[in-house]
């Protein structure tokens, strides 16, 4: 079973140019400290490994962190 909706944030190793951007349209980009970090909603668990196999498949490592909703 999927959890429910939930913020992610995802780091990268460098810095993605504005077309590999272009493939995480539902996500916040910003740079921190030599990495790209992506920011946003994502649906489920797929919806997750979907985003981490378009970084792989951009040959970007990368770090995923689930945020925790303020109760």
């Amino acid at each position: 079973m999927d959890p429910a909706p939930g913020l992610y944030r995802i780091r990268i190793n460098g810095r993605l140019g504005a077309t590999a951007l272009s493939a995480f349209p539902a996500m916040v980009s910003q740079l921190e400290a030599g990495e790209t970090v992506l920011t946003g909603l994502l649906a489920d668990r797929s919806a997750v490994f979907g985003v981490i196999a378009e970084i792989q498949a951009l040959g970007g490592g990368h770090s995923t962190h689930r945020m925790r909703r303020a109760r």
